[in-house]
């Protein structure tokens, strides 16, 4: 079984990502509700959409911040949904 990773992420508007995956498949993920409701004060500067539009992929990961401040599980990403952190 090979390991599902992001092949490729483009900005779509407002915090939505295109995102394809090396199944071939694609989703557009919403990084919305996640930021603009998430409780961590870390992922704050990533509301700022010229903070959000820096992100990257590295080893298959999508993730924002040089020590990967903010990163989601591939299944969610996959699945095109984010779900709130719990703490």
């Amino acid at each position: 079984m090979r390991t599902l990773t992001v092949t490729n992420a483009d900005y779509v508007d407002q915090y939505q990502l295109r995102l394809s995956f090396s199944d071939r498949t694609s989703q557009v993920v919403d990084f919305g509700p996640f930021l603009l409701n998430h409780p961590h004060p870390q992922h704050n500067k990533y509301r700022k959409l010229t903070n959000f539009k820096r992100f990257r992929l590295e080893r298959g990961n999508l993730v924002w911040g040089r020590d990967w401040d903010m990163i989601f599980p591939i299944s969610q990403l996959h699945q095109g949904y984010v779900a709130p952190a719990m703490y």
